[in-house]
């Protein structure tokens, strides 16, 4: 599958992609006013949002409480079933590997990622899960959308940590 940066898009995929970012970024910020690394993601079924996550890792104590991880689980929950194959994902940053093998598993066509994680990103910064032939899905990627916003907004928050300013992320 070929991936996509924001600049190949339409003027309105560019805006419909972007206002659901938009709430992928609220998401973070919640995160962020909680001592958590902002990462956001919302999942969007026939144009609505189905589910809303951010990550809770420090606030739920567990290495398991990624944006994604929360957001895959309420948007089965809401649709009732594992699969969420006509869905899109939206997330400010680039999937780890866990949040990458959770959305192949969970069969999601569509991600849209806002900035890229060179340190620990698995949807093509370090290796490409979500684009292996040898796993039986594949998923489509949108890179850089609100790009700006999400990488200022995981600036800031090590900023503040390395100041002593955030909350015990």
């Amino acid at each position: 599958m070929e991936d996509t940066n924001i600049d190949e898009l339409t003027p309105e995929e560019r805006r419909i992609h972007e206002k659901y970012m938009d709430k992928a970024i609220a998401q973070a910020k919640r995160a962020y006013a909680n001592g958590d690394v902002p990462i956001g993601c919302v999942i969007v079924h026939d144009d609505r949002i189905i589910a809303r996550g951010f990550n809770k890792r420090n606030l739920k104590k567990t290495t398991l409480a990624h944006a994604e991880i929360l957001a895959i689980e309420q948007a089965s929950k809401k649709l009732g079933d594992w699969r969420l194959e006509e869905c899109t994902m939206y997330v400010t940053l680039e999937p780890c590997q866990m949040c990458a093998g959770a959305i192949v598993q969970a069969r999601i066509p569509n991600v849209v990622i806002g900035c890229m994680n060179p340190k620990a990103g698995c949807a093509g910064s370090i290796i490409n899960l979500l684009d292996m032939k040898q796993f039986n899905h594949q998923v489509e990627v949108i890179r850089g959308v609100r790009q700006d916003e999400c990488s200022e907004m995981m600036k800031s928050f090590f900023r503040d940590l390395r100041q002593g300013k955030a909350k015990n992320a």
